[in-house]
Order: C-alpha cells, then structure tokens, then sequence
C-alpha cells in the first residue's frame, strides 16, 4: 500500500469535500427532474461491464508504437535460387 504524507491526506479529503459541495449545489440548480434522468443514466453506466481489450495480456496499457517504431511486417518465404 502507498503511504501518502498528513498533508497529502488533508488535501485529498479536503478535495472530495468540496467536490461534494459542487456536486450538492449543481444539483440543487437544475430542475428535478433533470437531476433524476441524469442520476439514472449514471447509475445505468456504471452498471454495465466494462469492455476488456482484445488481445492483450491483462493488466497491460494500450500503448501504441511510437512513430517510425513501428514493426516490420513478416518476411516472405524465400523461393529457392536453383533453376530447374
């Protein structure tokens, strides 16, 4: 487990205060109604399963290759130099 200094917790828990603040006035300043369909879309979304990657080992981040790092396409079987 990561140890995060006093003064690192504080801000941490400071911050998820204040980003409850907001949260409490944004909804408190729309109407009803649209607070609720947005709260139902939300849960709805968090709901559904997330989408693995394809082909991946997992836990591995999709990293594309850098430009001009790309790799080299196979090679083609070569045909046999005698004439015959």
């Amino acid at each position: 487990m990561t140890k995060h200094s006093r003064r690192e917790r504080e801000r941490r828990s400071e911050e998820t205060a204040r980003v409850a603040e907001i949260q409490a006035a944004w909804a408190s300043s729309v109407p009803p109604e649209t607070a609720k369909a947005f709260a139902n879309q939300v849960a709805a979304e968090r709901a559904r399963p997330a989408k693995p990657h394809e082909d991946m080992a997992p836990g591995t981040a999709p990293r594309p290759p850098r430009p001009g790092h790309e790799p080299k396409p196979p090679k083609e079987p070569q045909r046999s130099r005698r004439g015959g």
